[in-house]
């Protein structure tokens, strides 16, 4: 295979997969690691991709980037609905009083989900929703059944979002039976993160304080690493994805003992 050939060929596969990894087309071209890392700054100069410790990822990804709410929404909609939905089915399997909705796109599904839904808990007590998200608040705050409690803080106009030290302080207090936490990359090594430092610090509270942490992303979101950590692979208990980790996800989901459910 001519030099030209094997380099559109790994456009092609980082176009598919948005990830390629360096040893695996080392193996799958029969070619060396040095003759990869050429082809891949050629690519680079070209705007085709662009290199990252261990590989490629697609031009468009940034560590820092982020998009609105309008513009996520219609992001892997259908694939962001079945993830809600089986959201909700592990909120009615634990019977959680007091739940904690981070922002984010598939979190706001699962608000939109819970609306039409009968949410009253045993005893006709209602369950108590935590959320800092202004949009999510909105949708829920006159739902039957829920009780609704928002964090305030600073306003981040990208995402609706209440951020900084209020509202992280907020979370600090509180210790929720389940808080649903959306992310921007999961990672094996990296763990969870977003691109805005100010979120990354909210997030970290929302974490650290709830009994039980259930994340959510789509298969986009898998293998990606942006630029704030937020939490570690252990400091979750459940990922609810849409499509099954490959290996090395997997496995250090496996090694943190991370229940993981594929709607």
């Amino acid at each position: 295979m001519f030099a030209e050939e094997r380099q559109e060929e790994i456009a092609r596969l980082v176009a598919q997969s948005r990830r390629v990894n360096g040893a695996e087309l080392a193996k799958r071209f029969s070619v060396t690691m040095e003759t990869v890392r050429r082809d891949l700054a050629v690519l680079e100069k070209t705007g085709k991709l662009r290199r990252v410790h261990g590989g490629a990822v697609s031009a468009d990804q940034s560590t820092s980037g982020e998009q609105g709410i309008d513009s996520r929404q219609r992001i892997n909609a259908a694939e962001k609905r079945r993830i809600a939905a089986a959201t909700l089915d592990v909120l009615d399997d634990s019977g959680a009083g007091a739940v904690v909705l981070d922002a984010g796109s598939t979190v706001e599904m699962v608000a939109d989900l819970l609306l039409s839904r009968d949410n009253g808990l045993a005893g006709g007590q209602e369950r108590l929703i935590i959320t800092h998200a202004l949009h999510i608040a909105a949708k829920l705050a006159d739902t039957d059944g829920i009780g609704l409690e928002l964090v305030g803080g600073r306003i981040r106009k990208l995402t609706w979002a209440a951020t900084g030290a209020r509202a992280s302080q907020h979370y600090e207090q509180l210790r929720p039976d389940i808080a649903v936490v959306g992310c921007n990359g999961i990672h094996a090594q990296f763990g969870l993160s977003t691109p805005d430092p100010i979120e990354a610090v909210v997030k970290t509270a929302i974490v650290r304080g709830a009994r039980r942490v259930v994340a959510v992303c789509d298969h986009s979101k898998q293998d990606r690493e942006t630029l704030m950590k937020f939490c570690s692979l252990p400091e979750i208990d459940t990922l609810i994805t849409d499509r099954a980790p490959g290996f090395e996800l997997s496995r250090a989901l496996e090694e943190a003992n991370v229940e993981v459910i594929v709607a």
